[in-house]
């Protein structure tokens, strides 16, 4: 008899969620107007905000306006808030205990240096080398069966690749954005040098460091595809940005044991995006049936989500200081190697797809990318960051239009290559 798998861990930091659904609780009882006594009262000695004073005045307001008990109001704000939870926590328990996991056949290994591999996903046509984030999995490329960008793609007319970052080991953990580009991805890119010049594409953080290499080797890229990749970090005012930075210091002493973000410290920052997403996602969740397609994809995701892998302390700093809080790349002040990455420079054709519902990489920094590019498609993806990798429409909106574009790549010294 096989062992059970593992017990899932997400969604993680599990007390981090947990957290902050009692936050948003004792946040909505402090805004009622006290009244009565008792235990009814207890929100009445609690120190307020302004704007928690102001919308618990507004609220005496409606309710005495229409001659509501407060008391009422109370037991149906408690109601609410206890019927969320519960939703909440019956939606974690569902997905711990969803029987799918994940059956994909392992490609085979062509290339590896420290924790990283280059994977053959096979396929006869031009080479495809693909690039994921530092920051997950590469896995959500080949995510499942129906749901694997990387199999649609080497099905289609494509020889795909993909640069699996791995898990940071000793060596990767001293490593800055140039040892990853400048280093471990070039020499990957050399380890296909019998290939031929390379289709190139980069998801998410991956894309810029797909730029980067592209602007270093163009004797070895041809084409390049910029998905989801953020650009202008500031294209929203910065406010975020700047907000995320601000932390660098308090996290140094975080990083100095293991000499990185640790995984669950990563999802603690990206939880700030929208602190209440996991535990809406995890009500609606509850309320599917776990045999349902939707629901299969869902735990997929999350398992993918909750996989994450460290970020090394250097690479960290750059990102975090160099990138959010100075707005490196767009100001043309990003270096790698001692050069500027510019991407004014790269005279290649590129695609950008840039997902609307994007709320990881804003669709005004991935457009700032495309203005500064000479030769680029922009493809308009009615997805989110994720979706148009992996959802259930992703082969419509990114897969099908990038593999048109791979077809329309000329050849090195010919004309379009055909698929």
């Amino acid at each position: 008899m096989s062992p059970p798998p593992p017990p899932r861990r997400g969604p993680r930091p599990l007390p981090l969620h947990l957290g902050l659904a009692m936050a948003r609780g004792m946040a909505a009882m402090a805004a009622i107007p006290p009244s009565g006594s008792g235990w009814t009262n207890w929100s009445a000695g609690w120190p307020r905000s302004k704007p928690a004073q102001a919308e618990a005045a507004r609220i005496a307001a409606a309710l005495a306006a229409g001659r509501h008990p407060p008391e009422r109001f109370r037991a149906a704000v408690l109601s609410r808030l206890a019927r969320d939870d519960a939703g909440m926590v019956t939606g974690i328990a569902a997905y711990r205990r969803h029987p799918w996991r994940r059956d994909m056949p392992e490609p085979p290994v062509l290339w590896q240096e420290g924790g990283s591999r280059l994977l053959d996903y096979g396929g006869d046509g031009p080479p495809l080398l693909v690039v994921p984030s530092l920051i997950n999995r590469a896995w959500v490329l080949d995510l499942a069966p129906g749901h694997s960008m990387l199999r649609f793609l080497a099905g289609s007319g494509l020889r795909v690749l993909l640069l699996d970052w791995g898990w940071p080991g000793g060596t990767e953990r001293g490593f800055s954005l140039t040892d990853y580009i400048a280093g471990r991805l070039e020499r990957a890119m050399a380890a296909l040098s019998g290939l031929g010049a390379l289709l190139l594409a980069g998801y998410c953080m991956g894309g810029l460091l797909a730029l980067a290499a592209a602007q270093r080797r163009p004797d070895r890229v041809r084409g390049l595809a910029l998905l989801a990749t953020p650009w202008d970090f500031h294209a929203d005012g910065g406010q975020a940005a700047r907000q995320a930075a601000a932390l660098l210091p308090a996290l140094e002493p975080l990083m100095a044991p293991s000499g990185t973000i640790p995984v669950d410290l990563l999802q603690t920052l990206f939880a700030g995006i929208d602190p209440f997403a996991i535990a809406r996602k995890f009500r609606a969740f509850g309320r599917l049936d776990p045999a349902s397609a939707r629901a299969e994809l869902f735990v997929a995701l999350e398992d993918w989500l909750n996989d994450g892998v460290p970020l090394a302390a250097p690479v960290a700093r750059e990102c975090l200081g160099g990138w959010y809080a100075r707005n490196e790349p767009a100001r043309g002040q990003w270096h790698v190697a001692g050069a500027a990455v510019n991407p004014a420079l790269w005279a290649g054709p590129t695609l950008v797809a840039i997902p609307r519902g994007d709320r990881i990489v804003p669709p005004d920094s991935a457009r700032a990318l495309a203005a500064a590019l000479p030769e680029k498609t922009v493809l308009d993806v009615p997805a989110g960051h994720i979706g148009m990798a992996a959802g259930s429409g992703a082969q419509a909106a990114l897969w099908r239009p990038l593999l048109d574009w791979a077809a329309g790549v000329p050849a090195r010294g010919g004309g379009a290559v055909g698929l």
